[in-house]
């Protein structure tokens, strides 16, 4: 799919607004994880594609659309709260099954992103209350760099999201080897979020074309 990913990164094919045809050919082609972020849209490709496509929600998740997600999802990439870490876990809880998470970090200068700052992400851990969650499992941070042509800003932001995982798997997750994932990459900058130790890159347009709304 992408030929220059280095050993260690993943794809999460970014597959929202784009048909179940195209998904089944990039499948087709090797491809097992997508990312969707609209809920009806995410339930109706479930149903339409092979079931071991892995999914990951990828857009802002809203606590009352977690139960629909539930039964199926594979990985919540964006938790920025308490509350819908809570709400994840009982949903979970209710199909029987555990749901992995990646807490959300804004760490770029734009105020239209989402995410937990690093001293709010620093809180929420420190509170200890997530451990009381038998049904998710938290497997990283996630973040979205600006988006800007400087090179070095975006390597910045990205290096500071690293350095912050490097400080969080020591002081909370030293010993849990599913605390590994570096989500942070998109198609413009991808490239360098090899470089900032990321593991997973979402990359879309570059593989679909532009969307099909």
């Amino acid at each position: 799919m992408l030929d220059d990913l280095p050993q260690g990164v993943r794809l999460v094919a970014v597959s929202k607004f784009h048909p179940s045809e195209y998904i089944r050919a990039a499948y087709e082609e090797g491809q097992r994880i997508f990312g969707e972020s609209h809920e009806q849209e995410l339930r109706r490709k479930v149903e339409e594609l092979p079931k071991d496509i892995e999914w990951h929600f990828i857009g802002h998740l809203q606590t009352n659309k977690v139960k629909y997600i539930a039964p199926y999802i594979s990985m919540v990439e964006a938790v920025d709260s308490m509350k819908l870490l809570s709400e994840i876990n009982r949903q979970a809880q209710r199909n029987n099954r555990t749901i992995k998470v990646l807490l959300e970090l804004h760490i770029a200068e734009e105020e239209t992103k989402y995410g937990l700052s690093v001293d709010d992400c620093r809180e929420l851990l420190a509170a200890g209350e997530w451990k009381t969650l038998e049904n998710v499992r938290i497997c990283g941070l996630m973040m979205m760099a600006s988006y800007t042509d400087d090179a070095e800003q975006i390597r910045r932001e990205m290096m500071t999201a690293s350095d912050f995982f490097d400080e969080v798997k020591r002081d909370y997750f030293a010993d849990d080897d599913s605390f590994c994932e570096r989500s942070w990459g998109m198609s413009h900058d991808y490239p360098i979020a090899c470089e900032c130790n990321s593991t997973m890159v979402r990359v879309g347009s570059k593989i679909f074309g532009e969307r099909v709304y």
